[in-house]
């Protein structure tokens, strides 16, 4: 969880220059924003120890690495105690093809985002992740038909 911290004009510019292109040097952030290396450096560290940057990553094409089939799925706990929510979540977290699980209020207790090979690979993490010993009472598949916008750029 991040620490309170204040963020200045060039906290904000320098968060938008690494959250576009984390590999730009530091040395052209800096000249970006009117700072010395140095100081762009101590900045950044500062952001990241304190988790308003919480990790550097590479974003890869999923067709190119033969993950080309996403899917929305909105599942359903069948009991809200806290401890089986808590299994799911920790079930979720820990499937690789589910990119994004986020708990929330409505109808649906969870709502995934998941990149697959294929149907059979879905059908196939169906039945490990909603059938077999699970606390799910239904789920509902979006399957995507195109990607329009896809990102976790936060407004700066």
């Amino acid at each position: 969880m991040p620490q309170a911290l204040t963020l200045d004009a060039f906290d904000l510019q320098l968060l938008a220059l690494v959250q576009a292109d984390s590999r730009m040097p530091q040395s052209a952030m800096g000249a970006a924003v009117h700072l010395s290396t140095a100081a762009v450096n101590r900045r950044l560290k500062r952001l990241q120890k304190a988790g308003v940057i919480e990790r550097f990553s590479a974003v890869l094409a999923p067709q190119a690495m033969g993950h080309g089939l996403s899917i929305v799925v909105e599942v359903e706990a069948e009991n809200e105690r806290i401890d089986l929510l808590d299994a799911m979540k920790k079930a979720f977290k820990a499937c690789p093809q589910v990119q994004q699980c986020y708990y929330v209020t409505s109808e649906w207790d969870f709502i995934l985002i998941l990149c697959v090979r294929d149907m059979a690979q879905y059908t196939a993490l169906t039945r490990q992740l909603f059938f077999e010993g699970s606390n799910v009472k239904r789920f509902r598949s979006l399957v995507v038909m195109d990607r329009v916008k896809v990102g976790l750029d936060v407004p700066v």
